[in-house]
């Protein structure tokens, strides 16, 4: 199933976060500062490719959608320290949920739930992303910040010695 959805797609895997995705909607109105009004994306989450988000945060807010497969959580780490899980799936008699809006600013990354195989999920930006909307979140700084999310950090951070920063022009 993950092979065809990457094939079916036309998935790659997004620079510095490690997810499959698929710009599916970029704006032609432009901001002032000519980035897209708003962008929308296909990602996948998979045990095998390996798939998955890595700690990063934006300049915008972004709207997550659940679209199929096994339930996914995000970790969002915020700014005044709060932190919490947001488990997004099919089931949301049980608490999961379909659509999340995660507000600018907020160290967030994601995984399969554990045991899950793939999913299928989309996001919606306004203003649209742009590279230099990204940035990536490295372990020690986060671990400084959140040491009660170790475990998530260690697993999810991008590692101290890689870049955080989209490649230049990087516009889906």
């Amino acid at each position: 199933m993950v092979k065809a959805l990457i094939e079916h797609y036309g998935m790659t895997p997004l620079p510095v976060e490690e997810t499959y995705f698929v710009s599916t909607w970029r704006s032609t109105a432009e901001m002032p500062d000519g980035g897209p009004i708003g962008t929308a994306m296909i990602g996948l989450y998979a045990a095998e490719p390996s798939s998955r988000s890595l700690f990063h945060r934006l300049s915008f807010d972004e709207t997550w959608h659940f679209y199929g497969g096994d339930p996914i959580r995000l970790v969002l780490l915020h700014p005044n320290g709060a932190t919490e899980d947001v488990v997004m799936g099919p089931d949301v008699l049980a608490g999961q949920r379909v659509q999340y809006v995660l507000s600018a600013g907020v160290w967030q990354a994601g995984e399969l739930v554990a045991g899950g195989r793939w999913a299928l999920f989309g996001c919606t930006l306004a203003p649209g992303f742009t590279g230099t909307c990204f940035e990536g979140g490295h372990a020690g700084e986060l671990l400084q910040a959140y040491p009660s999310r170790s475990d998530d950090i260690v697993r999810l951070a991008i590692a101290d010695d890689h870049g955080t920063a989209m490649p230049d022009g990087f516009a889906p």
